[in-house]
């Protein structure tokens, strides 16, 4: 297929686009560089591969491409609650307007696959696995808006959204804030960490897992499409403290405590059930102790803070 991706040259775009060239698809990416990235550099060698700096705002440029592909994944976006709470006309922007802009020149017969949060579950019920059809109460304006633009998505139909859990792993565009990313950076590096609230709890997912989703739903587009998909491991429902613990069995000597006072502004707290992905036959197949092993490895090329978004 000819697929286009807007931010494809970020934390998951830079994973996703070799894997969708490695399955021949030909692949446009708009994306502007505005972290000074160099992925995707290894697949410029790719006559399936089309890169063009530009912004997912441009309607003509837009146009002009949409005009050429079958299908359109948006992943340009400013992630995570403390960008959005810095920046938040720029988030309105990137994350509703230019997704609006793409329903409004797609064709009827052209389809999207999104990624949306399951950080728009906000605060769950202790030990109540959060469903597809579980109330959606996003706390941050990063998880109101990822909200907003799923019912928009699917509102206009011939659209797939890919709830995620939080992003931990290796990619070519590398993020250091993500909790997985973080905590893992600092046991290697500080040896210790402070918690708050060390009890809330997430669930996690692999870079690698959420490129596959993505493909996934490529493939079973029909029987999946106009519904909204939790895309996680299963087996990592887990609390900041456990989260920790597992960093732990791999670094003997990392110490983590609780502080007693303080609170941690991110106030998600929520497990997920992945089984509506699971039954369409799509599972999260890189573990929690494959990931920080990754990690481990990658963070002795990396040693910079300018792997962020904020």
């Amino acid at each position: 297929m000819k697929i286009l991706v807007t931010g494809g040259a970020g934390y998951i775009g830079s994973v996703m686009v070799p894997m969708l060239l490695k399955n021949g698809h030909e692949v446009t990416v708009v994306d502007n560089f505005m972290y000074n990235q160099t992925s995707l550099l290894d697949c410029c060698n790719d006559k399936n591969l089309t890169i063009i700096r530009g912004d997912a705002h441009d309607k003509n440029l837009l146009s002009s491409i949409l005009k050429k592909v079958d299908a359109v994944f948006p992943l340009a976006c400013l992630t995570g609650a403390p960008l959005c709470q810095k920046d938040p006309t720029a988030a309105q922007s990137v994350i509703i307007d230019a997704l609006r802009l793409i329903l409004d020149l797609r064709s009827n017969d052209q389809f999207i696959i999104f990624p949306t949060t399951n950080s728009g579950y906000g605060i769950g019920e202790k030990g109540k696995h959060c469903t597809e059809d579980t109330p959606l109460r996003p706390i941050s304006l990063y998880g109101k808006l990822k909200v907003e633009a799923e019912k928009m998505l699917l509102d206009a139909g011939n659209a797939i959204t890919l709830r995620l859990a939080t992003a931990f792993g290796i990619s070519p565009r590398m993020r250091l804030d993500l909790l997985v990313n973080d905590f893992t950076y600092r046991a290697v590096y500080d040896r210790f960490l402070v918690l708050f609230e060390a009890h809330f709890d997430r669930n996690y997912v692999h870079v690698r897992d959420i490129a596959k989703a993505f493909i996934h739903a490529l493939v079973n587009f029909d029987r999946m499409k106009n519904e909204p998909y939790n895309v996680g491991l299963s087996e990592a429902n887990l609390s900041k403290w456990k989260l920790c613990e597992e960093i732990k069995k791999q670094i003997p000597d990392f110490y983590f405590i609780e502080a007693e006072v303080g609170e941690d502004p991110d106030k998600r707290d929520y497990i997920v059930s992945n089984e509506k992905i699971e039954k369409t036959g799509f599972a999260a197949g890189v573990s929690l102790q494959q990931g920080i092993a990754e990690l481990i490895k990658g963070y002795q090329v990396l040693k910079r803070n300018q792997f962020a978004n904020i």
